[in-house]
């Protein structure tokens, strides 16, 4: 017998071998009509899924008005898109095709490039399929006919991946809809007919398995929407993103560059950038001195073994450089991670619970090799630095030290006015074998960050299983941009393992003369500089309020008669502790304003024959326009006032809501 439990606490009885669609029918025709997918216990699956024979589960079913549902029907429109370019592309080989957080891709190797100019004749082999309404089909096979599909297909990337990736299932699960079968373990809606508004949005290269080594594939990105007013919100968000792309304000305000003979991934700080970085760096070494941290400098390389007692290596080996070979076999690495180098400092003399807490701060630079299809500007390099610091204390100091961790992210945020933000909180999956140290130790840690949070009153506090890191439980902030898309940026973690006897075995002599053991924190309030300027970039548009402006002000003159006036205006304001340059070229007025609007300066100091003779400026200002005629003092005292209060005047509401997010479903 099957007890199935319903969202409402009810129960139904089964005897007979039934599916979740059939549970709905019974509910009401209604709902099995709406239903696109069900959700066992916490696993989503296909509405036709045949239900177990006997036993208790709980049952809900997704509609159009749950965003999992979303999920599945952009996986279903992956299928639909590979289906849609194999009929109108020769020679197709199927990669992947996974959900994304706002689409869906697919990558495919064929015999002649797709591009842009292909989209609408794709789109309209689309609309043809999903207009059929043909239903998804599972089919359940054996490895060894899997296997023979995928051969008798032509698919030898497929082939590949049930050998390779797939060695360890027995069974394999495949979808067919009309004439196409893909291998895949879904779920998928019913019927194409489920899908709603969707668009192609880009085409960008790709590496089977992400390793440059092996085939060129192509990447074909697309969306969907069950209403076309939710594409195109979506698809509106698409547009403002990009013209707030930072790889691309990033080198038209020349701020920064990637160099392939460099290489890929490592980011070159112009100077202009650099002045934003340095700004942000200052700010937060303040801050740190406030707070009593103490500055230290750490090697870019450590010994292989310094990595394995942490754990580092080998766990992370697949994202790190290669070990490199020294002399009589010794081995070491590019630092993936600032924290056993802090962790040898605190070790480097015996501790005290009068020195406790040790807070250790550094602009750590960390090495790691992603893969060459997953960088992307700032935002995913192979080397970056960390607003790092480690604090070693008491146990009984953890709560107090946990919230001025806190505490401090959320004052640097509020600083630049990104005060829409969530904090997620990174707990152990008790499921998973990827944890280190006693399940014990995980809910003392676990406990004490839960306790803290809520006594602070985070906003939007939530709960993630699966999330923490392999050491113990995190908060992370999430910060939502002027258009609503998230970034995952400032992380405050609490460690009771790598102090622990069985890694550091860290220790301080206690009150009672007997030595114990300290608690680890690890907090970093903007993470990456890198992906956090990448941030402030596209929040900004590349428009950053005065206190952080490369060029806060610009002297221009009206003609080349107010030169030395200029100049001495310049001089004035560089004194004053301003960033200015001046415009003295022979053009034009209305050309040099417009060529200070697009580089986005803050502030124009305007001069003519007027001003020199009775001593005066014209300030335009960015947002309010031309703020006339006043003294070099009246100006002075505006400026050093809005960079003084670190005012940020240039964020824009929110243009359009941010889609629902999902993940990838595919092998």
């Amino acid at each position: 017998m099957l007890k199935v439990k319903l969202p409402d606490g009810s129960i139904k009885e089964y005897s007979a071998p039934v599916r979740a669609i059939d549970v709905a029918a019974d509910i009401g025709p209604g709902l099995a009509k709406a239903a696109l997918a069900a959700q066992i216990d916490e696993t989503i699956v296909g509405a036709d899924t045949l239900l177990p024979a006997d036993g208790e589960l709980s049952l809900r079913f997704l509609t159009k008005k749950d965003p999992e549902a979303l999920d599945v029907m952009r996986h279903s429109c992956a299928h639909v898109m590979a289906r849609a370019v194999m009929r109108l592309f020769d020679g197709v080989k199927l990669a992947f095709g996974p959900t994304t957080e706002n689409g869906f891709y697919y990558d495919f190797q064929t015999e002649q490039p797709i591009t842009e100019d292909d989209f609408p004749a794709i789109e309209k082999e689309m609309a043809k399929i999903i207009k059929l309404n043909e239903p998804f089909e599972r089919l359940d096979r054996s490895r060894e006919e899997a296997l023979t599909i995928c051969r008798d297909m032509g698919q030898p990337l497929k082939v590949e991946h049930i050998e390779d990736g797939l060695a360890e299932h027995d069974t394999l699960s495949f979808y067919r809809q009309g004439e196409f079968i893909d291998l895949c373990r879904g779920p998928h809606v019913p019927a194409a007919g489920a899908i709603g508004a969707c668009k192609l949005l880009s085409v960008a290269g790709a590496y089977w398995r992400g390793d440059a080594s092996r085939q060129q594939l192509q990447r074909l990105y697309g969306t969907a929407f069950f209403d076309k007013k939710a594409l195109a919100a979506h698809l509106k968000l698409v547009e403002e993103a990009k013209r707030r792309d930072h790889r691309v304000l990033g080198k038209r305000l020349e701020l920064f560059t990637i160099d392939p003979l460099v290489g890929a991934g490592l980011i070159l700080w112009l100077p202009k950038g650099a002045v934003i970085r340095g700004l942000l760096e200052d700010y937060i070494r303040t801050e740190l001195r406030r707070r009593k941290y103490d500055a230290v400098y750490t090697p870019a390389i450590g010994r292989v073994e310094l990595y394995e007692i942490s754990g580092h290596y080998p766990y992370y080996s697949d994202s790190q450089f290669a070990p490199i070979v020294m002399d009589e076999n010794e081995k070491y690495l590019l630092k993936p991670m600032n924290c056993p180098h802090h962790i040898m400092i605190y070790k480097s003399k015996p501790r005290s619970y009068r020195d406790l807490p040790v807070r250790l701060a550094e602009f750590g630079t960390v090495y790691r090799y992603e893969q060459s299809g997953e960088l992307s500007g700032m935002t995913r390099v192979r080397g970056f630095t960390q607003d790092d610091a480690h604090i070693f204390c008491t146990e009984e100091q953890v709560a107090e030290e946990f919230r001025s961790c806190l505490e401090m992210t959320q004052s640097i945020l509020k600083s630049l006015a990104l005060d829409n933000y969530r904090v997620r909180l990174g707990f152990r999956d008790p499921q998973s074998d990827k944890y280190v140290g006693d399940e014990d130790v995980w809910n003392r840690a676990e406990a004490a960050l839960e306790q803290v949070c809520r006594e602070i009153d985070l906003p939007n506090l939530e709960i993630e299983r699966g999330e923490a890191a392999f050491y113990g439980p995190k908060a992370d902030f999430v910060v939502a941009d002027c258009i609503g898309r998230e970034w995952q940026l400032g992380t405050v973690q609490l460690d009771y393992n790598l102090p622990s006897k069985e890694r550091f075995a860290l220790e301080y002599t206690g009150a009672d003369n007997k030595s114990h053991q300290p608690v680890m924190i690890h907090r970093a309030p903007l993470g990456s500089m890198e992906r956090f300027i990448a941030m402030l970039i596209e929040h900004f548009e590349g428009a950053f309020p005065l206190w952080l402006a490369p060029e806060q002000i610009r002297v221009l003159t009206v003609s080349e008669k107010s030169e030395e006036y200029g100049r001495q205006i310049e001089t004035a304001l560089t004194e004053a502790g301003l960033r200015v340059t001046g415009d003295y070229r022979p053009e034009k007025l209305g050309a040099k304003i417009r060529d200070g609007g697009m580089e986005k300066i803050p502030y124009l100091c305007i001069v003519g024959p007027r001003d020199a003779e009775q001593g005066t400026v014209s300030l335009r200002d960015r947002l309010d326009g031309d703020l006339g005629a006043m003294s070099l003092d009246e100006a002075l005292e505006r400026l050093r006032e809005e960079i003084a209060s670190r005012r940020v005047r240039q964020i824009a509401e929110t243009t359009v809501d941010l889609a629902e997010r999902g993940g990838g479903h595919e092998y």
